[in-house]
């Protein structure tokens, strides 16, 4: 019998509880031996849950315990979940999370913890959810060399942008729409502002380049300046504007950035609609291949954590070598980046056409007072220097 411990009895937590409880039978045949969730760590007590016995409040209680193979970190945030699930790997304990913020920080860390002590850290749903592209990294393309990695990871945004496109909303309002369903915190700052997809979309890369890429190095632009007539262009241009976390390597590095982009009807992800995540990646032998599902939720994240409580049950003893060195990765510019901008602007076309020379404008009568055009393939750099030429830019967003 593998008894496991669950540190963090909230969304994630009780939705692994769940899992293993509803799938008890074939999880058992997986491993090939019975599984037993021994405690679970909180602050609460949770009086008159079926699990209310398995409550500790000390995180000593499960470190100590020489029973416990396996602990769940479902608790959310730096710390103390840092110290915690290391605590639990120098104890010999594998240990797997959903917790992208400790993973983005100290990834590399843990995985050498875990390495020295022969046991395991995982975290397939630290990034897309209940979608299984870590281990589709670590293990079915190890033999290419990943190009690409772009992705719709953040389930609340898709869903923002979704309603907007669908419905021609303003972002204020589907935002106090999202709240209200549960899908965006009442501090909804991490998803609007791209933070958490640039946290996920730094464990990505720090994975296929094998080395530490911190997120505050990741260029991050949100979609709470996304308005309703950006909308409008975007369907007269026949796309979709969504919200991208983007790897590209480059030379021997990779160039990395969240922000919105401009999608066309035949790019995989423009028909990735509300809650649902999506990473589409590249592969030099492989060519193109999408990842789609779940990215959010409690049971769909909850069945990746428990994927990889399997994994690990199937590996007690021996430890799966992992590629993430904590030397830090310079990641390339992202102002030396090349690309088409949509712009619109109050200026007339003869200040602009002076400015950026031959564009493509973008006709909606419905608007008036200013120009929307789409610019010729250029770096970034190139973009930002004639744009503070111009007077009075609404908007950019980029075409992919």
């Amino acid at each position: 019998m593998i008894k496991i411990a669950v540190m963090g009895y909230g969304t994630i937590g009780s939705g692994v509880v769940k899992v293993i409880e509803t799938n008890q039978e074939s999880i058992c045949k997986k491993i090939g031996e019975g599984i037993e969730v021994k405690y679970i760590l909180d602050l609460r007590d949770f009086q008159g849950d079926p699990m209310q016995d398995k409550v500790v409040h000390d995180y000593q209680a499960i470190a100590q315990d020489p029973e416990i193979a396996i602990v769940v970190e479902s608790m959310g945030g730096v710390e103390p979940a840092y110290t915690f699930v290391k605590a639990m790997l120098e104890a010999g304990k594998s240990v797997t999370t959903s917790n992208k913020a400790l993973v983005a920080v100290h990834g590399a860390e843990l995985i050498e913890t875990a390495k020295q002590q022969n046991v395991n850290f995982m975290f397939e749903a630290s990034v897309g959810g209940g979608i299984p592209i870590i281990r589709a990294l670590n293990s079915c393309l190890t033999a290419d060399r990943i190009e690409e990695i772009s992705g719709i990871v953040n389930g609340t945004t898709n869903y923002m942008m979704t309603r907007m496109a669908q419905e021609g909303c303003e972002f204020e309002d589907v935002l106090k729409d999202a709240q209200e369903k549960g899908y965006a915190e009442k501090d909804p700052t991490a998803d609007i502002e791209g933070h958490d997809a640039g946290r996920k979309i730094a464990i990505l890369t720090s994975l296929i380049a094998g080395q530490q890429v911190d997120f505050e190095d990741v260029y991050t632009e949100g979609i709470s300046r996304i308005t309703a007539t950006d909308i409008m262009y975007a369907k007269k241009m026949g796309r979709v504007i969504k919200l991208l976390a983007t790897s590209r390597q480059v030379g021997d590095t990779y160039a990395v950035m969240v922000a919105p982009f401009l999608l066309p009807e035949d790019h995989p992800l423009y028909t990735v609609n509300g809650v649902f995540n999506a990473v589409f990646v590249r592969g030099n032998m492989l060519g193109d291949a999408m990842f789609y599902g779940s990215g959010a939720g409690s049971l769909p994240t909850a069945s990746a954590v428990v994927a990889d409580v399997v994994e690990l049950a199937r590996h007690i003893g021996r430890h799966i070598e992992l590629e993430w060195r904590p030397e830090r990765l310079e990641i390339a510019d992202y102002r030396q980046q090349q690309g088409r901008f949509f712009v619109r602007a109050k200026a007339d076309r003869t200040e602009i056409e002076q400015v950026f020379g031959t564009v493509e404008y973008v006709e909606v009568p419905e608007l008036s007072g200013e120009n929307g055009f789409i610019t010729a393939c250029m770096k970034e750099a190139e973009y930002e220097a004639k744009a503070s030429q111009l007077a009075e830019i609404v908007q950019m967003i980029r075409f992919r």
